[in-house]
């Protein structure tokens, strides 16, 4: 088997050829990609249920604009929380996955991460690859990949994450941004 470098910490920014409706301008936040397959959450997928209506304790410490986010197409009865907590130490119940950015235990009382929390995300689902699929995907022109910033977890207007991080690339990436929503209509 030919060795995978790591993707984790990284985004996945749909690309226009995307037909996947799941993935139509998405942003992905790569939380783990090895050998096995990768797993990710949609960063720009809000969804009109608050945090406080299926997770009420952590409610007063998820990020506006308080909802529950679609984490992508698979497993949309379980929770992620994903957050931003600066340092080099991060409290018990957290999992650091890349720089700042680290998976919370949504078992943890809440009040044991409080104080560090930078910021708190809840995801509905996830996206899932299995062993070279993404790689494959890659390959077709399907993502672009690029790096993460702290504040793409918690962007408050999520609707603009795709253009945002797209914008913020070097070259023909940031002319991407500008890519209409219907093409046809041009």
């Amino acid at each position: 088997m030919t060795e995978v470098s790591s993707l984790t910490g990284r985004l996945l920014v749909a690309t226009p050829a995307l037909t996947d409706p799941n993935f139509d301008r998405a942003v992905v936040l790569l939380l783990d990609h090895d050998d096995e397959g990768s797993l990710g959450v949609v960063l720009n997928r809000p969804t009109p249920v608050t945090v406080g209506d299926i997770l009420e304790p952590w409610a007063p410490l998820a990020g506006e604009p308080g909802v529950v986010f679609q984490g992508g197409p698979v497993s949309l009865d379980a929770a992620l929380g994903v957050a931003v907590i600066p340092g080099d130490e991060g409290p018990l119940g957290w999992r650091r996955v890349h720089g700042a950015i680290g998976l919370v235990d949504l078992e943890t009382p809440p009040e044991l991460l409080a104080a560090a929390l930078g910021s708190l995300r809840i995801f509905a689902g996830y996206a899932g690859w299995g062993p070279g699929q993404l790689e494959q995907e890659l390959n077709e022109g399907a993502w672009y990949v690029v790096e993460s910033e702290p504040g793409d977890v918690s962007c408050p207007r999520p609707e603009t994450l795709w253009r945002a991080v797209l914008r913020r690339q070097r070259g023909e990436l940031a002319m991407i941004a500008t890519y209409p929503d219907d093409p046809s209509l041009n």
